[in-house]
């Protein structure tokens, strides 16, 4: 018997199969996402516990270890704390679930790894300590604020803190709103300056913290860095009477409270991305936000960069889709004849690194660029000996396109552009203790003085002999 079908028959059919086998596939899943997987798709609305999940440090030796590695990536519950880059390692957090099976296929692969710590959430629960009403209320009594250097600080605290300086040294701080986030949050910079050259113009430097949500630490320094130039003012206002001092605490401010309110790990903007082809209806929620480190207009979309949204560097739809980035750099442009050091701040790994991140290829001004970068580490290691190396991304780490710094340098014309990967090596990678913002805030301060003096030897400035 042979039955002849039209093709609208036959398509409403094969739509019919496909809704029965996802129907089939979402009850078969179910199980696994209560008990350990996590369903992604309640990452919006609940806190994630991390509880036995692991943190490995793998270590690929070729290609085909690195594209056996890429198939975990979309694993639902598998975080890869670091991009894939041959004869570098890369940290993975691995759900309990899938922990055996996991270390079982790195095993048969040939690819060596070590267990850093066998669970994350003890170390999510003990990098902040716990700050109740009270203590932030008797801090804002006595201090006019609640920000301290010994835990992280929610963003409103921050603006709070903004706030406080730009109220308390209306002489020397003004707080420009640059734009706003995706979710409506004010973008903040701090400007720092004195009127000590009259109206000539002052070489500036910007320093900008918090552009992937995770990196904790950043803005913590950035705010640490404030604190020296405005509340330090009496050891410090050469720096400000020598130089403009641009700094935004954070870039990313809509996904730095995700991470402290849902997911500590979270790296992205919290921008919704349309395009979820090829996912149907798991891990979707990895799928929202968008790497604002690949984000800007130069070699925007290239090497090291992601084109699918459930990446964690995923480049956008196009270049400046996110508003986070676009108002940042048009307020720098506005300014790029007075700006002459590019500083983001990152972690982890401690690198002082130097364009160009899209290629192998190197500045015209490399060497200029690498002898202030060894100026700064030597400067930092000094103060509690901690060492920092010095090279590009795609030497030191892996090809990055799309990036602020190339960006910073390539289209904006700023000489001495850097991406600062502050601590540590990876003992805690992103869940850097709070205990350690004091000391990185201040080896990283010494390092930002010793480029703060080039560029004020570089534009004749009598007070470099007080840097």
């Amino acid at each position: 018997l042979i039955i002849q079908v039209s093709a609208a028959q036959e398509t409403s059919f094969l739509s019919r199969v496909y809704s029965i086998l996802e129907a089939t596939f979402k009850f078969m899943m179910y199980p696994l996402t209560v008990s350990g997987m996590m369903s992604k798709s309640a990452r919006s609305t609940n806190r994630i516990s991390y509880k036995n999940y692991q943190l490995l440090r793998v270590f690929p030796k070729n290609k085909r270890q690195l594209t056996q590695l890429e198939s975990l990536e979309d694993d639902a519950g598998v975080q890869f704390w670091t991009p894939l880059a041959k004869n570098h390692s890369t940290d993975i957090i691995i759900p309990p679930n899938l922990s055996d099976d996991i270390k079982e296929f790195l095993g048969e692969s040939g690819i060596k790894y070590t267990v850093v710590n066998k669970d994350i959430q003890k170390i999510i629960a003990q990098q902040n300590p716990k700050f109740s009403k009270i203590q932030r209320a008797e801090l804002k009594v006595s201090h006019g604020h609640a920000v301290t250097w010994n835990r992280y600080h929610r963003y409103d605290d921050i603006l709070q803190y903004l706030d406080y300086l730009h109220n308390s040294y209306p002489n020397i701080v003004e707080l420009l709103t640059i734009g706003k986030s995706t979710e409506d949050r004010p973008l903040k910079v701090v400007k720092v300056s004195s009127s000590s050259t009259g109206d000539q113009l002052k070489p500036a430097i910007w320093i900008d913290g918090g552009v992937h949500a995770r990196e904790w630490i950043s803005p913590a320094v950035s705010l640490y860095i404030l604190k020296q130039l405005v509340e330090n003012f009496a050891t410090y206002g050469h720096l400000v009477n020598s130089l403009d001092w641009y700094v935004m605490p954070i870039v990313n401010p809509d996904g730095y409270e995700y991470s402290h309110t849902v997911d500590r790990f979270w790296r992205k903007t919290r921008s919704v991305t349309s395009n979820r082809e090829g996912r149907f209806f798991w891990n979707t929620e990895s799928c929202q936000g968008v790497d604002l480190n690949r984000n800007f207009d130069f070699h925007w979309g290239e090497e090291g960069a992601s084109d699918d949204p459930c990446r964690e560097t995923y480049s956008g739809a196009e270049a400046f889709s996110e508003p986070e980035a676009r108002s940042m750099a048009d307020f720098i442009m506005d300014r790029k004849d007075a700006i002459k050091v590019y500083l983001s701040l990152h972690s982890y790994s401690q690198m002082w690194l130097v364009p160009w991140s899209y290629t192998k290829s190197k500045v015209k001004d490399y060497e200029d660029l690498m002898y202030v970068a060894e100026k700064a580490v030597n400067a930092l290691k000094k103060i509690h000996g901690t060492k920092y190396e010095v090279g590009s991304s795609p030497s030191l780490l892996y090809p990055t396109s799309g990036s602020s710094d190339d960006w910073a340098k390539g289209k904006a014309g700023i000489k001495y552009s850097y991406t600062v990967e502050l601590r540590d090596k990876g003992s805690y990678g992103f869940l850097l203790p709070a205990s350690e913002i004091n000391p990185t805030g201040r080896e990283t301060f010494a390092a930002i003085r010793a480029v703060a003096r080039t560029v004020i030897k570089t534009s004749n400035i009598s007070e470099i002999k007080k840097l």
